[in-house]
C-alpha cells in the first residue's frame, strides 16, 4: 500500500483540515487512475521515467507515468482546494 502526507503546510492549518487535504488527494489519486493498486502502478512508472531514458521504457510505463502526471495534478488541485495558496505539497510513501 502508499500513504499520502501534507508537508511543508502552514503552522496554523488545524489537523483535521491536513487529514481531509490528504484525503481528497488520495481519493482523486485513485478515482482517476483505477483504485489503490493501479495508483502504485503508476506512481512506480513516473519514479522509474525519472530516472530512465524513454527509450528503454516499455510502451506502458511511458503511458502510466503520463497518467500518474495528468491524475497527480488533478488530486494536488483538489487536495489544495480548501487550504489556498502555499509551498505545502503531498508525499507519496509507498509502504515495502
Amino acid at each position: 500500500m502508499y500513504t499520502i502526507t501534507l508537508q511543508d503546510a502552514p503552522t496554523d492549518v488545524p489537523e483535521k483540515a491536513r487529514q481531509e487535504a490528504e484525503r481528497r488527494f488520495q481519493r482523486t489519486l485513485e478515482r482517476a487512475l483505477g483504485g489503490p493498486d493501479e495508483v502504485l502502478a503508476a506512481y512506480r512508472a513516473w519514479k522509474t521515467a525519472e530516472d530512465t531514458p524513454e527509450s528503454e521504457m516499455t510502451p506502458e510505463d511511458i503511458e502510466l507515468a503520463k497518467r500518474w502526471i495528468t491524475a497527480a495534478g488533478r488530486a494536488q488541485s483538489e487536495g489544495f482546494r480548501e487550504l489556498g495558496e502555499s509551498e505545502a505539497w503531498f508525499e507519496v510513501r509507498v509502504e515495502k
